[in-house]
């Protein structure tokens, strides 16, 4: 289940699923993929949280419930509901159903699941079929986070393995309950990540910290996440929520279009050279000058007053 509500100007996406540690189904995927589009274009809602309920983050993908499953984690379960309270619990382990990734160790036995009508015998795999599952899969769920036009915060509640580490890590701002955990289990299962977990850790934390994270999938406390810059802040798991809460409506009631901007410029100076990000910054520069909040913020030092961003 996927509960979403929009309050103070703030999206929070939950997910609720926390039997099976919020390992994602491909319909809850789904749904949070078309969340976060709605966010972009939604004028109401100008910050966006990412935070689950029970003792796990999310860990991974749940390679046991297609979209046609009739179990619990069957659809998106969709519904308006408030933020989660996450107990915060940690686990070393995620549940034996869960992938801990994207959809790569997928076997032949589930390719009806993932790339056939639900209910047909599965066939054989043929090359391509993993590289397609991946882009259409967790890479999307990952691009979503990153390419949303709002700033998108992760409060960690819990274990985030695999895909699930990098759903919180493809977020803008990352705040982590103490007994959170972070673990890259690829290695351990004998699979190269997925999910983007190569392209974002060497930026987070250089490409030695980033390998040795990979090569040996150790779990990772939320103390020496954040020492490692993998989170922004380490909050006694009582104050999760109003930690997310605070930074979420300060946010809110920031310049949105200029934070979506200067999001844009910061995740494209990591790929490009000097001249293609200064091109970048004096064109986000232009087309900022042309919103009400650049003009407000201007006036409102101009006048010696707090400035009143609308969001336009």
């Amino acid at each position: 289940m996927i509960l979403h509500t929009t309050d103070n100007a703030v999206l929070w996406i939950t997910l609720n699923r926390p039997a099976a540690l919020n390992a994602l189904t491909p319909d809850q995927r789904e749904r949070v993929i078309a969340l976060l589009s709605d966010a972009s274009a939604d004028p109401a809602v100008r910050a966006v949280v990412i935070t689950a309920t029970g003792r796990g983050f999310c860990t991974g993908a749940d390679l046991r419930a297609g979209a046609g499953d009739g179990g619990p984690g069957r659809g998106d379960g969709d519904g308006d509901g408030g933020p989660g309270r996450g107990e915060g619990g940690g686990d070393a382990q995620p549940p034996r159903h869960a992938a801990g990734g994207g959809e790569s160790d997928t076997r032949p036995t589930e390719r009806g699941t993932h790339g056939g009508a639900a209910g047909t015998r599965p066939t054989e795999r043929v090359v391509g079929d993993v590289a397609r599952m991946i882009r259409q899969g967790a890479q999307r769920l990952i691009a979503a986070v990153m390419d949303c036009e709002k700033p998108v915060l992760a409060a960690v509640n819990g274990t985030a393995a695999g895909l699930g580490a990098h759903l919180a890590l493809a977020c803008d701002l990352v705040v982590a309950a103490e007994s959170a955990t972070f673990i890259e289990v690829f290695a351990r299962r004998g699979l190269v990540p997925d999910g983007g977990g190569a392209y974002l850790l060497p930026r987070l934390v250089g490409p030695h910290r980033a390998k040795e994270l990979l090569f040996f999938g150790d779990a990772v406390t939320a103390a020496d996440a954040e020492r490692m810059g993998l989170v922004n802040r380490v909050v006694p798991d009582a104050g999760l929520e109003k930690a997310a809460r605070d930074w979420a409506e300060r946010l809110a009631t920031g310049p949105t279009r200029a934070l979506a901007l200067t999001k844009q410029l910061v995740n494209a100076s990591l790929d490009g050279d000097r001249g293609a990000a200064f091109a970048a910054e004096a064109a986000a520069q232009e087309i900022n000058m042309t919103t009400a909040d650049a003009r407000e913020g201007v006036a409102s030092f101009v006048e010696r007053r707090r400035p009143t961003y609308r969001g336009r």
